[in-house]
């Protein structure tokens, strides 16, 4: 039955081979879909990775973890370096980060943290933050690109960049005064750190030393070895990571934390708060599913169709079938069968085709992108997707086979 199924394809292969064609995109576009949604959706809740709490001043969580983490817009308040230094200081808490923010570069945002930034800040699977070039700062004046920032304008190590006050493209009120030397680049991670510039809470404090109400009466000494500027103690932050000594503790101190009587805080857990985000903006990305599947459906009705229209050129062909012994049903699965082959081909083609596509693409996409895509799509939505559509081509066929088998059940009656 299968030699008879290809050859009868063969025989037709003009038309089988765009049917097939059609269907192979139509699967490459179903799969790589999902594929991209998928890793989007995995990459977008690690953004953080074994951060047990964030805690920022009083607002609602989305706003918290759009500016702290993503780095979009701006916090309601600050948090008084009084406040850090205590919540720090719990016996539940492990290690601290504390993040502030505010100032920029050529349109990329500027954090301001400290050493524990890259010894305990991890993303995706619990992965640390690695140097592609150079180490981090070991001075106050020091910076660390993320790598998109590096590539973007084009800056290596031991280069000055001068930071400017306020996060808009455009700036026309710079820090010129203290300058700032790379001294290390990070690789790539798919998150928003390949878009940030880290320097230290004091390199923060030291270009702000004068400026009142957001203009600047006075300007520091430019000279690097100011021995003023380790000394300097930053009065307040943006934004805490906090990584606790045991799981359990994480709701008993978020309590503690949102009810603390110093100053309003907001403690929230990054995984929850980011899949709450998820659920936000994954309309587009449902809407993206939907058009493929619309795309598949398409090619699905032209491969019934193109089955439906060959029965007027097969018919001697099924005649043929019938003259030397085949029943009606061997007629209706050899059409069931050609379709199946089909559909199997293209999915198998489709697969390859986007596992081919994503490979030579990779870098590409993390680096324009900040989007980190697994070579082999093996997510369990592919596999339900590639099932449903060899299933729907099955059902779609049955209108020619079963045209078919009538035509052929008719020509045993009058023969008989």
């Amino acid at each position: 039955m299968f030699e008879v199924a290809f050859s009868s394809l063969w025989s037709r292969r003009g038309s089988v081979l765009l049917t097939l064609a059609s269907l192979t995109i139509s699967m490459a576009i179903v799969i790589g879909v999902e594929h991209v949604r998928a890793q989007a959706e995995s990459s977008f809740v690690r953004t953080v990775s074994g951060v047990d709490l964030l805690v920022g001043a009083r607002t609602s969580q989305i706003n918290l973890l759009l500016y702290s983490v993503f780095r979009i817009g701006n916090a309601t308040n600050n948090i008084s370096w009084q406040s850090y230094e205590d919540i720090s200081a719990r016996p539940e808490v492990s290690w601290s980060i504390p993040f502030s923010l505010g100032d920029s570069h050529r349109g990329f945002r500027v954090l301001g943290t400290n050493s524990q930034y890259f010894e305990h800040f991890h993303y995706g699977d619990s992965e640390a933050l690695r140097f592609a070039e150079g180490e981090a700062f070991s001075d106050v004046l020091h910076a660390v690109l993320g790598s998109e920032v590096a590539n973007a304008l084009g800056y290596e190590l031991g280069q000055e960049i001068v930071l400017s006050h306020g996060i808009g493209n455009t700036s026309f009120v710079n820090h010129e005064n203290l300058p700032f030397i790379v001294s290390g680049i990070l690789a790539p991670t798919g998150t928003p750190v390949d878009r940030t510039i880290h320097v230290s809470l004091q390199g923060i404090e030291a270009i702000h030393l004068g400026w009142q109400n957001g203009v600047q009466v006075a300007a520091l000494s430019p000279e690097r070895e100011d021995p003023r500027l380790s000394e300097l103690q930053p009065t307040q932050i943006t934004a805490l990571l906090l990584g606790l000594d045991t799981p359990m503790a994480v709701f008993g101190l978020q309590r503690a934390i949102n009810n603390y009587p110093r100053e309003p805080l907001t403690a929230i857990l990054p995984a929850v708060a980011l899949g709450e985000l998820w659920q936000i903006i994954g309309t587009l990305e449902s809407l993206l599913s939907v058009i493929s599947i619309l795309v598949l459906t398409a090619s699905l009705l032209g491969l019934s169709t193109m089955l439906l229209s060959s029965l007027r050129e097969r018919r001697r062909e099924l005649a043929l079938y019938r003259a030397i012994g085949a029943r009606p049903f061997f007629i209706l699965w050899i059409i069931e069968l050609e379709a199946l082959s089909l559909t199997v081909m293209a999915a198998v083609m489709g697969y390859l085709v986007v596992t081919a596509g994503f490979a030579v693409t990779q870098s590409w996409l993390s680096e324009n992108f900040a989007l980190v895509i697994d070579v082999w799509p093996s997510t369990a939505g592919i596999w339900l997707y590639m099932g449903g559509a060899i299933a729907a081509s099955v059902l779609l066929t049955l209108i020619p086979a079963g045209i078919a088998y009538s035509r052929s059940l008719g020509h045993a009656l009058q023969s008989s």
